[in-house]
């Protein structure tokens, strides 16, 4: 097995916290999750990436019920132990935006929500574009930040930044793109999400 997969495949199984132990008392709105996505195309982002984590989401209360609102087919609201149990060994790792009760004021989170909510039932984007037609994962989480709150989560990369090199990559890109792939749309990945200076850890393993 090549060492980079070995890698990826021991993280997915050693990191995170469980469903069961996300004390549910210290979660806050607008905290970010990620997670090892059990979909067809997860190994192939890990490895282009060079990342643990190939799915994300943002949570938001619905009355007394959290909830995950993430880019799927299509973008939509699911209950968040439904989206623990949906990625690979139920694990999560949650972060937070840094001073996030001065940052992120109730005004400013009505406005993420405001921002978010133009994207519901958007179909999945499978080619990772840059444009509100279709949107994918971290995209959405970027977008709902930026808009709402005027914080970015990372600066956007191009595709070509990524490492193409792996033949699970290249063959998702032969299934997904007509030719050659356009090299230089802007794209933001959950890893650079994940490595944004501006979140902390609030519950992981």
């Amino acid at each position: 097995m090549k060492p980079l997969r070995s890698l990826l495949l021991i993280g997915m199984l050693s990191g995170g916290c469980h469903a069961a132990e996300v004390d549910r008392s210290r979660l806050r709105e607008a905290d970010i999750l990620f997670q090892t996505s059990r979909s067809s195309q997860s190994l192939a982002i890990q490895l282009a990436t060079h990342s643990r984590y190939s799915h994300m989401g943002i949570l938001f209360l619905q009355g007394r019920r959290w909830m995950v609102y993430e880019a799927v087919q299509p973008v939509k609201w699911t209950p968040l132990d439904a989206w623990i149990r949906r990625g690979a060994q139920r694990r999560v790792v949650v972060k937070r935006l840094r001073d996030r009760d001065r940052r992120l004021t109730p005004q400013v989170l009505g406005r993420m929500k405001a921002a978010g909510s133009r994207f519901l039932g958007k179909p999945y984007d499978l080619t990772f574009e840059w444009s509100d037609d279709q949107i994918y994962c971290s995209e959405l989480v970027w977008k709902i930040y930026k808009e709402g709150a005027g914080i970015e989560l990372g600066s956007l990369q191009t595709l070509g930044e990524f490492d193409l090199s792996h033949p699970a990559v290249q063959a998702k890109i032969r299934e997904r793109y007509r030719g050659q792939p356009p090299m230089d749309e802007p794209v933001i990945s959950p890893q650079r999400i994940f490595d944004c200076p501006d979140l902390e850890t609030v519950a992981a393993q």
